[in-house]
């Protein structure tokens, strides 16, 4: 089970940080990404972490803005995101999936298996 928390409102510029809880037994095998999907387009990938030293992949978009992390002991993966545009607004999702230990990380939604209900993010201008 992944829950996300922390969307909201807020001005170009601003900051928000997103929570993923997560079920998982330990964070280690998985890859958990975040995706996100604005109204009328398909939804995108955004960032991922996972494998023991917690490798990261983000979209270009992204690149310098958004951070992710986790906390394995909470067993939550977070992502800040700084700098924030208009262009960074819709729903943003948390999802995981198996293998990253030895695995690559991707930012494809088919390949995740588990995803949560989602936050919404709107960014005014």
């Amino acid at each position: 089970q992944l829950v996300e928390s922390g969307g909201g409102l807020v001005q170009s510029g601003g900051s928000l940080r997103l929570s993923c809880a997560t079920s998982l037994g330990s964070l280690d095998p998985y890859f958990v990404g975040w995706f996100r999907q604005a109204p009328g387009k398909e939804r995108e990938g955004v960032s991922c972490i996972g494998g023991i030293e917690g490798r990261t992949l983000y979209a270009e978009s992204v690149k310098g803005r958004f951070t992710v992390s986790r906390d394995n002991a909470k067993k939550t993966v977070y992502l800040q995101m700084n700098s924030l545009k208009p262009e960074d607004t819709g729903v943003y999702y948390c999802a995981a999936v198996g293998g990253a230990i030895g695995g690559i990380p991707t930012l494809r939604p088919g390949w995740y298996d588990y995803w949560g209900q989602g936050t919404q993010v709107t960014v005014s201008s």
